[in-house]
């Protein structure tokens, strides 16, 4: 719990010290860059603690799921490359990739697989010193996909290399640590490329001496074919005309979500709590509702079931997206089996759901692709 508390607030300490001065209004531009730069980049870290809290937490719970399709490794380690390229620059490390083309796909969940490389050089980077290397390996291994990263980094003692995929195992737990961090990311790890039905391993000559970590996830049938992804570009969608009711009990996140509609011309109604939403909802049925869940007196979840007991003609079937803090497979289920009306058999609950923090482009997308598929009740055709 020492651990975790000091992880939990270090982050905070450059947030709300430059927060303060930015508030103050004493900084030049160079500096106010600075600041603003520092804050972002602690609140992700701190976000990424809380995600692997949470994904622990489904660990122990046996609740982490995953979303099964055909995946291409190449394009997941690609893409976890990008997100550490910068801090590996930044220490001026040398990355080595050898990526050929040959290898298959495997059946899994590409963000779950994503997360697998990105932690593996996560920690390749975190732990090796400036101007050190690491290599990424992609290889097909008899009917397996084998993920190798190599570093020359800080290296493991052979003492510790039977606990490093355990939970908030570290190597140095000492006050006078050098590295930060949870101790959680590796149990992850192993816990996902499991449900894989692969393994992870780790292997190192001894401390200062770098590490190996291999993971190996079985290939994918060959009838399996990729995907094909449809991505819905933000940048150019116009919400000009569309009417969004905007339900959140905290100000701050509500107006920081009506600014990021309102960039996109919509026109946008704020209400602070559930009933102030059915007030908004008698005077003018919205063409989309974006609800936290989270709510005094009323929350997201009673107030669809209000919303859904209307009758088709006062707003009965408004598309609606949930907004939530409480980030777990749970209250995702939950919010998509909000099915309240028989009309038409239409999933009529929370038809998406994202999770605190929000990203403005992921809440622009999603929100113009539910206008975009929104159901047509004059199509359906309703017995008595």
């Amino acid at each position: 719990m020492a651990v975790l508390s000091h992880e939990l607030r270090t982050p905070l300490n450059p947030i709300l010290g430059w927060s303060k001065l930015l508030q103050q209004g004493k900084l030049n531009p160079a500096k106010t860059a600075h600041a603003l730069e520092t804050i972002h980049r602690n609140a992700k870290l701190q976000v990424q603690l809380i995600d692997d809290l949470l994904d622990v937490s489904r660990i122990l719970q046996g609740k982490l799921s995953l979303t099964i399709t055909p995946v291409d490794v190449k394009a997941v380690i690609c893409a976890a490359l990008e997100t550490v390229r910068l801090a590996a620059e930044a220490k001026s490390l040398h990355i080595q990739t050898t990526i050929p083309d040959a290898v298959g796909t495997v059946n899994g969940d590409a963000g779950r697989l994503q997360q697998v490389v990105w932690n593996l050089l996560s920690n390749a980077v975190k732990f090796t010193p400036p101007g050190g290397q690491i290599a990424v390996e992609l290889a097909q291994v008899g009917t397996h996909a084998q993920i190798q990263v190599r570093d020359t980094g800080k290296g493991i003692s052979s003492d510790f290399l039977p606990y490093v995929f355990e939970h908030l195992r570290q190597q140095d737990g000492a006050t006078t640590r050098k590295f930060g961090g949870l101790g959680l990311g590796l149990a992850i790890v192993r816990q996902i490329v499991e449900m894989h039905g692969g393994t992870v391993t780790v292997d190192s000559p001894g401390e200062g001496q770098g590490a190996t970590f291999t993971v190996q996830i079985p290939l994918a049938p060959q009838l399996n074919e990729l995907p094909t992804p449809q991505q819905l570009s933000p940048n150019t969608s116009d919400l000009s005309g569309i009417r969004i009711l905007v339900v959140d009990d905290e100000a701050d996140s509500r107006q920081f979500i009506a600014f990021i509609l309102e960039q996109a011309n919509a026109i946008v109604t704020t209400v602070g709590s559930g009933i102030d939403a059915l007030q908004a909802f008698s005077q003018s049925i919205p063409d989309i509702v974006v609800s936290d869940i989270g709510m005094p007196e009323m929350d997201g979840y009673m107030l669809m079931r209000q919303i859904r007991a209307l009758p088709v003609e006062q707003g009965g079937q408004v598309p609606a997206i949930a907004l939530t803090a409480y980030a777990a497979e749970l209250d995702q289920q939950r919010a998509i089996r909000m099915i309240a009306s028989a009309l038409c058999a239409i999933a009529a609950g929370f038809l998406h759901h994202i999770a605190k923090p929000i990203d403005p482009d992921v809440v622009l997308a999603i929100v113009v692709n539910t206008i975009l598929s929104r159901p047509r009740i004059s199509s359906c055709s309703i017995s008595s």
